[in-house]
């Protein structure tokens, strides 16, 4: 019996002892997987939910629960139990256990396989209750010792606590299960944080294209506004018409301002834009526009238009222009016949005028016309060469080269009194200064028309002339070709170099400067403003003799024969054999 006794102590020590480590190790484990703030119950706290008194605070653990049992039990536990006293063990408290174990793992001091990170730890010990909510608080009337040794009395139990060891084993998490557990819980985790990644960059990729196509969009709509508004623009500086052949009347008040202006074009028809009209105006300084009546016509671009205004305007309102001839410098009266049958006014090159060739010819011929003319403007006609003088036509070189307006009722004789009154008013500033240079009209326009043939810039048509009049006061023969090429018929055609260099220059005609010394009877063409200015005026030179260049057109000077033929050696004959 007393072996029997002896086992039993030993055995409720040990049993005793084994609960204590348990509950140091779940309380280890517990502080380990808790935040620093949340920690295992103490034993004193033990203490007070069974109704133990206080014990001293810095015993141990171990110490802690021998006292407790010391102050629960009155006399030895051999005198407490006997054998015939134990019961099994109440199903309850296995079941209390066992649910112990299933929420708080026995770990073995192990280290994990791989550390559960603080994320994990946090989440782990949010889904493991306090102990406190799974230790049911035994009741205060019982008595905690009579208590461990009714239901931990060893003898007659060893089957039953082996099969409950084995069951706490088996429903304990392996710690290779908590492991598995973490790794899943990590990986999930990370899964969540690629899974949000993932879907950050969708939302940037697709703000991204948001955003790029939105500047596309606004860069497009720029761009095909601003090609859209130069179109505009461009549109409505050109005409509105430009197959029109009609003029349309306007009227500018006095003091019109360049929009009001653009207002009145624009309600006519012949612009499209006068807000346009008036930048462009602006940017082109055109500020001086005049009032008046003026025939203008839907042909003529902006740019026409705005120089058009920029010339006084009649005061009394005009018939429409119908069209235009164009007279060209140097030009003979058998040229300017043609020229009077083609309208310029427009770019069609059929479109013909309302006169004829036939009928200007007649009209320069006719004596009456021409006494009429000679009446009218004595001063230009004062020296007009005689019927009997030699000259083909009377009235030759006495026409100004110009673009002459025409209306629906203009005739033929308007027209040529226009181009009469414009050459009278080019020599206004001559006519009183020529006698003191030994000259009249008729020699001042028949050397004019010479120099306007020979010379292809102003210098030298000065050069050219200032040789003419170093010729005419040596006695010597002018010796032009042009005299010869009107007098043949052929002056205004189109020659080869050959047919130049062999021109006839004994041909009978008072034409003829080669053999005749002087000026011809009259001009031969309707000279420049340039050409008359320069033979006015010459340079004062020693030379006699100028040659161009056949294929670039420079005119080379001489004061000597040798010279001269030298250079029309070099200048002429030689490209004449190339």
């Amino acid at each position: 019996m007393a072996d029997n006794l002896e086992n039993k102590d030993t055995q409720k020590s040990s049993f005793r002892d084994q609960i204590l480590r348990d509950l140091e190790q779940l309380k280890q484990e517990r502080l380990a997987q808790q935040p620093a703030e949340e920690t295992m119950p103490s034993v004193d706290d033990l203490r007070k939910r069974f109704d133990v008194d206080r014990v001293e605070m810095d015993k141990t653990p171990a110490k802690a629960a021998d006292l407790l049992l010391e102050e629960t039990s009155e006399k030895p536990l051999v005198e407490q139990v006997s054998e015939d006293s134990v019961e099994e063990i109440p199903e309850e408290v296995i079941e209390t256990a066992t649910e112990i174990q299933e929420v708080v793992p026995n770990f073995e001091r192990e280290e994990v396989a791989e550390p559960i990170s603080a994320v994990d730890n946090e989440e782990v010990a949010s889904e493991i209750p306090a102990v406190e909510e799974v230790v049911p608080v035994l009741s205060e009337e019982q008595d905690l010792d009579a208590t461990v040794v009714h239901h931990f009395s060893m003898e007659g139990h060893e089957a039953a606590l082996a099969e409950a060891t084995t069951t706490l084993e088996e429903t304990l998490v392996s710690p290779v299960s908590v492991a598995e557990e973490s790794e899943k819980a990590s990986r999930k985790h990370a899964r969540s944080r690629a899974s949000i990644k993932q879907h950050r960059k969708k939302q940037e990729k697709t703000a991204t294209r948001i955003v790029m196509t939105v500047v596309t969009v606004v860069l497009l709509a720029v761009v095909l506004t601003g090609v859209a508004g130069y179109a505009y623009v461009k549109l409505s500086l050109e005409p509105i018409n430009t197959k029109a052949t009609k003029a349309l009347q306007i009227e500018i008040p006095e003091g019109s301002t360049t929009l009001e202006i653009g207002k009145i074009l624009e309600k006519n028809n012949l612009i499209k834009n006068a807000t346009i009209f008036n930048y462009y105006a602006k940017l082109k300084s055109y500020n001086n526009f005049q009032s008046g009546f003026y025939n203008l016509s839907q042909s003529m671009s902006v740019d026409e238009l705005s120089k058009a205004l920029q010339e006084s305007g009649t005061a009394t309102p005009q018939e429409p222009i119908a069209g235009k001839v164009l007279i060209i410098e140097g030009s003979t009266i058998k040229q300017i016949a043609q020229a009077m049958t083609n309208n310029v006014n427009t770019k069609k090159t059929d479109d013909k005028t309302p006169f004829t060739s036939e009928d200007f010819l007649k009209l320069v011929a006719d004596e009456a016309f021409i006494q009429k003319m000679a009446a009218a403007y004595p001063k230009l006609f004062a020296s007009l060469p005689a019927a009997d003088s030699g000259v083909l036509y009377r009235l030759e070189g006495y026409l100004f080269p110009a673009t002459y307006e025409y209306t629906d009722s203009t005739t033929v004789e308007e027209m040529v009194e226009k181009m009469i009154a414009a050459m009278d008013e080019r020599l206004k500033p001559y006519y009183d200064q020529l006698a003191a240079k030994g000259l009249d009209v008729n020699s001042l326009l028949t050397m004019a028309s010479l120099v306007e043939k020979e010379g292809s810039t102003d210098e030298d048509r000065r050069t050219i002339a200032g040789v003419f009049y170093n010729r005419i006061n040596a006695g010597m023969p002018l010796q032009s070709n042009i005299a010869i090429l009107y007098a043949m018929g052929k002056l205004g055609e189109k020659t080869t170099l050959a047919e130049d260099a062999t021109i006839d220059t004994n041909i009978d005609s008072p034409y003829n400067i080669y053999t005749n010394t002087g000026l011809m009877p009259g001009p031969v063409d309707s000279p420049s403003q340039a050409a008359i200015e320069a033979t006015f005026n010459p340079n004062k030179t020693n030379n006699y003799y100028f040659v161009a260049d056949v294929k670039t057109g420079t005119v080379y000077y001489s004061e000597t024969l040798e010279q001269h033929e030298q250079n029309v050696a070099t200048y002429v004959n030689s490209q004449i054999n190339n």
